[in-house]
């Protein structure tokens, strides 16, 4: 058994998630934590709200709320949403707690220590009309080294390289358009170059391990090329304090948005252990080197998860040329794989909050219910390639695949068995056609544990699906709605045994994918309860200021095992109803004609990255 951290990108409150946010971090990430507690493996997932920066500034002025107000506004309806859809989170808390301040300022002080925090002057963008300072990421202009039209200010996505925002050609607020201006600041920079060595020794093992996507490795490599100071402090009054003397009485300097929210996954780690009663707890996923970890988040957040997060962890610990040694948290472990995956479009599009071209988690729940939703990322997300969401594809593999051939499985398998027999009959003798079935199910465990855990999503719900289709066949070719008389029983006893035995097991291969879906399927296979725990949404307190907050948690020790499990005869079957359900046709027309309304109806927040913190 190992102990796993699933590391979840922390969704930005400045507005409810939608889908395409969820199809990067969120259900490939919980497949992923689903299936490990399956395998038996001790996993920790965690995750929260990331609250801080400019863009909640704008949002809160927006709305005639203070910052706090908005944030524990969105923070209550992406809790909501992620619990709704199933993201079993160990914790999934927010940025704004005194315990995140506390960790952030002692990773802070820690990298300050160790001669890794440098103070530097450097050029800061301001809005001319608000005077209020400008996120490098909601700057845009000409990257000057590749050219590329709509780079941002601290990186181009198009060739990878670092960048300033100053460095941009034409550059432009994309909150309102104008010029920024570029004014002369102090701030306390992440000495990136002094880290470089142990950075390019961590990324040699990683890709010596073959493990990694290569998009990411590929791009982690590449920022080793052009490596400079960052800055992880900013002009703005919203966010920690620096903690350091003469610094932290600044009301108009606190700590990078980024610099705290990767924190975010030590602090959570924390929080929970401290919510459970066993406060060092956390140490077993943190400083233990035989633990791994797993983070994910969307393409445009490798920057901060394959270089800066690792440096700051590294800074940390005294690792780097500088020397130095580790504060009180010990030495943290590095990032074992940095999954991203790629863009979501929709329809064609690119997603756009402030354009009214989205479509948001919590519609998708009320109007069709989690199992579509999951199983189309699942199966067509953006895992290693850009991916395109239409509602036409949407309602097609909900009711061709899901429908028609998991769920009509899982029906006509239980309405035979209630029809005949009234409970899982016993099998007699086994025919090439049964064992052929039972031996195709009994192989899907290693082959889809191996996809799902090698972080293969859409093959490995390929590979359930594939052995769906088998089990269909199988009934085709045994025609057990044809064996009805009492020289027959024994053979129907046999082929429906056979078929519970299958539709039981690849229940369980389809547990993760959809765990509400498996839920039900267990119930209408003869199971009591639930099959696989999940989240709740709990109202808890501050640990430390005592304001109230909710968190998703959840008790998942009831996970069941990832094996073949023999069907318990005698099992009682009732006739069923649907386990999924079928849409008409006419909603992909409908739900376009919506889309077309809301497109000029700008929705709540700004455009933000689809997979990770704001700014």
């Amino acid at each position: 058994m190992s102990k796993v951290l699933s590391a979840v990108a922390w969704p930005y409150t400045n507005g409810p998630r939608h889908i395409g946010h969820v199809a990067g971090f969120g259900v490939p990430s919980d497949v992923f934590s689903r299936y490990m507690r399956m395998a038996g493996h001790d996993v920790l997932m965690v995750s929260g709200t990331d609250e801080h920066g400019t863009p909640i500034l704008v949002l809160a002025e927006k709305e005639g709320l203070t910052p706090q107000e908005v944030t524990d506004k969105y923070n209550r309806v992406i809790a909501t949403d992620l619990t709704d859809l199933g993201l079993s989170y160990d914790l999934f808390t927010r940025t704004t707690t005194a315990n995140h301040y506390a960790v952030s300022q002692e990773l802070f002080t820690g990298n300050w220590r160790n001669g890794y925090m440098i103070e530097q002057t450097t050029k800061g963008a301001i809005s001319p009309s608000t005077g209020r300072t400008l996120p490098d990421r909601y700057i845009e202009g000409t990257c000057p080294i590749c050219g590329y039209g709509e780079a941002r200010g601290d990186q181009c996505d198009n060739c990878g390289n670092q960048l300033d925002a100053d460095e941009l050609i034409n550059p432009r607020s994309k909150i309102n358009g104008e010029t920024p201006e570029f004014i002369e600041t102090q701030h306390f920079f992440l000495d990136l170059p002094a880290l470089a060595a142990a950075l390019g020794e961590w990324l040699d093992g990683r890709e010596a391990s073959g493990t990694w996507r290569p998009n990411v490795i590929k791009f982690a490599r590449n920022l080793l090329d052009d490596v400079r100071p960052r800055a992880m402090t900013r002009d703005i009054d919203w966010g920690i304090p620096i903690p350091l003397e003469g610094w932290e009485e600044n009301s108009h300097k606190r700590l990078y948005v980024w610099f705290d929210a990767v924190v975010g996954y030590l602090s959570a780690s924390i929080e929970w252990a401290r919510r459970i009663g066993d406060p060092e707890r956390w140490r077993e996923w943190w400083n233990d080197p035989e633990a791994v970890s797993y983070y994910f988040q969307g393409k445009d957040n490798i920057t901060f998860h394959a270089q800066i997060w690792p440096a700051e962890l590294l800074g940390y610990a005294g690792l780097g040329a500088q020397g130095g040694s580790a504060g009180s948290y010990g030495t943290l472990n590095l990032p074992t794989e940095v999954v991203a995956s790629e863009f979501m479009t929709m329809e064609g599009k690119q997603f756009s909050t402030s354009r009214g071209h989205v479509i948001y988690v919590r519609d998708v729940l009320e109007r069709y219910g989690p199992d579509p939703l999951r199983y189309f990322i699942c199966a067509a997300g953006p895992e290693n390639q850009d991916s395109d969401f239409t509602w036409a594809e949407f309602i097609q593999r909900n009711n061709s695949e899901l429908v028609a051939g998991w769920g009509n499985l899982v029906n006509r398998t239980a309405s035979m068995i209630a029809k005949s027999f009234g409970e899982i009959p016993a099998a007699g003798p086994l025919e090439p056609v049964d064992e052929a079935l039972l031996d195709t199910v009994r192989g899907a465990f290693d082959v889809v544990g191996g996809l799902i855990g090698r972080q293969r999503f859409k093959q490995g719900i390929g590979e359930v699906m594939r052995v769906v289709g088998e089990a269909n066949r199988y009934v085709a070719e045994t025609e057990p709605f044809k064996l009805k008389g009492d020289d027959e029983r024994e053979r129907l006893g046999t082929v429906l045994h056979v078929l519970a035995q299958a539709v039981v097991s690849i229940n369980t291969l389809m547990a993760p994918f959809l765990p509400h879906g498996s839920n039900r399927v267990h119930r209408v296979m003869g199971g009591q309860g639930d099959f696989v725990p999940m989240p709740v949404l709990e109202e808890v307190t501050d640990l430390d200021d005592g304001r109230p907050y909710p968190v998703i948690t959840g008790e998942y020790s009831a996970t069941p095992r990832w094996e073949y499990a023999p069907v318990v005869v005698g099992t009682s079957i009732a006739k069923p109803t649907p386990v999924f359900t079928k849409f008409d046709p006419s909603v992909v027309d409908e739900e376009i004609e919506r889309m077309r309304r809301e497109d000029d109806a700008p929705a709540p927040g700004d455009d933000a990255p689809q997979a990770g913190a704001g700014e």
